[in-house]
């Protein structure tokens, strides 16, 4: 008998590999022109790993998303 835990979803893994296909969200910001300030910001948020540092970078992408 199987310990609790051990049995495969195969349901779920195949879902897992759905989530390698394209972010909607990622979508709309590539088609806006804004994809590099977004890229800017999130390697800025991941270095940093707070956001009050991320200020310039956040409006820079606030402000291209904001012409859209």
């Amino acid at each position: 008998m199987a310990r609790p835990g051990h049995a495969r979803n195969h349901s779920r893994l195949e879902e897992v590999g759905a989530e390698d296909a394209e972010d909607p969200l990622d979508s709309i910001i590539s088609q806006s022109g804004c994809r590099e300030q977004h890229q800017e910001l999130q390697f800025c948020m991941a270095e940093k790993r707070d956001w009050r540092q991320c200020q310039n970078h956040l409006r820079a992408f606030g402000d291209c998303m904001a012409q859209q």
